[in-house]
């Protein structure tokens, strides 16, 4: 008489091996597949249609609004003390989204480094978990309630101005202006860049710092030769969820940029939901930013794992 086969052999042979990855993977594909690839290729077809509005027809014609882009000039007449200026608008629009996420990356990194080296390395360890929680505390909050904050504090008779002007220095005149942004997008994603540092920084190997001061190095060769090296990936990793986050960033230039702040994110939102309703055009703004994201993951896919291998 045969012994029944054993419950391993029996699931091994009812399914095949090469569909136990794709039973695993399935679940988080079909979500991603849901949510993620098919509205991006919707909007990518609304992207090749020039003019649609809600309730027309999707016929894709072209590339008419991603020539818009290019196409679309701003032309300042000439003053007495200036020249006539020639601009593009769009493109202006762009180079503004970038550098606000550009400077956002660049002031949370360097803000964020100190702190997370203070709490990983200098701090003594029952604090630690203390400290990370008081300062990731405004992540709590919402981000609407964190730009109506800063507005208090940056406005003209705000809480910032009252201070400068009672030990007698000169009001700033910072709303409504690309530095209130800088102030509140850095204040908003700060606490990223500080867990992504911390949690690169906590691994760090001391055993080479101290080899490092054995022979003869100095505390900042020491910085740029060993420590930076070995948190490299967490500096990608950082500045990249900086950037992707900064540049889609809606509230803060909202709130605290004014007219003058621009940005894609505002721009798509009005394209969308504004008074003109171009769909098209808005969809196209808005391949431009995945593109741009696409990019960087790409940049960090590449580059982070070589500097990671290399350590």
């Amino acid at each position: 008489m045969t012994s029944p086969p054993a419950p391993s052999e029996t699931s091994s042979k009812s399914l095949p091996q090469w569909l136990e990855p794709i039973a695993l993977l399935a679940p988080a594909g079909i979500w991603l597949g849901l949510l993620l690839v098919i509205p991006t290729l919707l909007i990518f077809q609304l992207s090749l249609v020039p003019g649609i509005r809600p309730g027309q027809v999707v016929n894709p014609s072209g590339l008419e609004n991603y020539l818009q882009i290019f196409q679309a000039i701003e032309i300042k007449p000439a003053t007495a003390t200036e020249p006539a200026v020639t601009s593009f608008v769009y493109l202006k629009v762009i180079w503004r989204s970038l550098s606000f996420a550009i400077g956002t990356t660049f002031m949370c990194l360097l803000l964020g480094f100190p702190v997370a080296y203070f709490i990983a390395i200098t701090a003594p360890k029952n604090w630690r978990n203390l400290l990370l929680v008081g300062f990731v505390l405004p992540l709590w909050t919402s981000s609407l309630l964190r730009s109506y904050a800063w507005i208090t504090i940056l406005r003209p008779t705000g809480v910032l101005n009252s201070i400068l002007t009672a030990v007698g220095l000169p009001a700033l005149n910072l709303l409504n202006r690309p530095p209130a942004v800088y102030i509140g997008m850095t204040y908003s994603l700060l606490p990223y860049m500080v867990l992504i540092l911390y949690a690169s920084l906590e691994k760090l190997d001391r055993r080479l710092l101290e080899a490092a001061a054995d022979l003869g190095a100095t505390p900042i060769q020491a910085f740029w030769k060993v420590t930076v090296p070995q948190v490299l990936p967490g500096i990608a990793a950082g500045s990249l969820l900086v950037f992707i986050t900064s540049i889609g960033d809606f509230v803060d230039p909202e709130l605290l940029g004014g007219a003058s702040s621009m940005t894609l994110a505002r721009l798509i939102y009005n394209q969308f939901l504004g008074a003109s309703q171009n769909w098209g055009f808005g969809s196209a703004l808005s391949m431009i930013v995945v593109l741009a994201v696409s990019i960087s993951i790409a940049l960090l896919l590449k580059y982070g794992d070589r500097s990671s291998a290399n350590l």
